[in-house]
């Protein structure tokens, strides 16, 4: 039984680092730790690729955070499946153990719980996505009506950053630690943070306006 680790990062300006060190202190050998430096979108990764025609009956995957396999959660509960049924390989999770297929819990197998817990976080990532846009979308309406203007484009936020930004919103993380997680410095994620919050309160706005108009 070998144990790998995979890693992705959005692009070359982000970088690995705290993944690398979650894995390497987790028991991976550096050797057997794949890094792609591309977008989630699907899994079309030459790393990803090789690391799957590595996996052998017996292994594991290990991963820091579930979004670091992948932004689509119906792509990711297929190779999900690819992996564990098919490969008969175990995934762990660093950050949610509760995902972890090789865990026996009171009598149920790791597999069948860790399933049932992607099926849920996958319904709720659709929703939230949905729910996002358009919120999203109904306070651009508002601020450009306020004649905010809107200049160049932002970079769009990382992975895992509505995760962060709830952890620091319930305490659970400061604002230094929510930053580390998705890998920005304290004072960008505040502002970011800032700017969230604005938007949903001019997505309040919208909510309030409509209710009074009996919409």
């Amino acid at each position: 039984m070998t144990k790998y680790g995979y890693i992705r990062v959005s692009s070359k300006d982000q970088k690995p680092e705290r993944q690398v060190e979650a894995l390497l202190n987790y028991g991976i050998k550096k050797d057997n730790i794949f890094t792609d430096y591309m977008s989630g979108k699907d899994f079309n990764r030459p790393r990803y690729r090789a690391l799957m025609r590595k996996l052998k009956c017996g292994d594991v995957l290990v991963v820091k955070s579930i979004d670091r396999l992948g932004r689509n959660y119906t792509d990711i509960i297929e190779q999900w499946r690819i992996i564990c049924r098919t490969k008969k390989v175990d995934i762990e999770v660093i950050d949610f153990p509760l995902l972890n297929t090789n865990q026996s819990r009171e009598g149920l197998t790791g597999e069948f719980i860790s399933d049932m817990t992607l099926q849920i976080l996958a319904y709720f990532a659709q929703t939230e996505r949905e729910f996002i846009r358009q919120r999203q979308a109904e306070g651009i309406a508002v601020a450009k009506a306020k004649g905010v203007r809107f200049g160049a484009e932002k970079k769009p936020l990382p992975d895992g950053f509505e995760t962060a930004y709830l952890l620091f919103r319930e305490g659970k993380k400061t604002i230094r630690e929510a930053a580390t997680m998705v890998g920005m410095s304290s004072s960008t994620f505040f502002r970011r943070v800032k700017e969230k919050e604005k938007l949903t309160n001019l997505c309040q706005e919208v909510d309030n306006t409509k209710q009074a108009l009996g919409g």
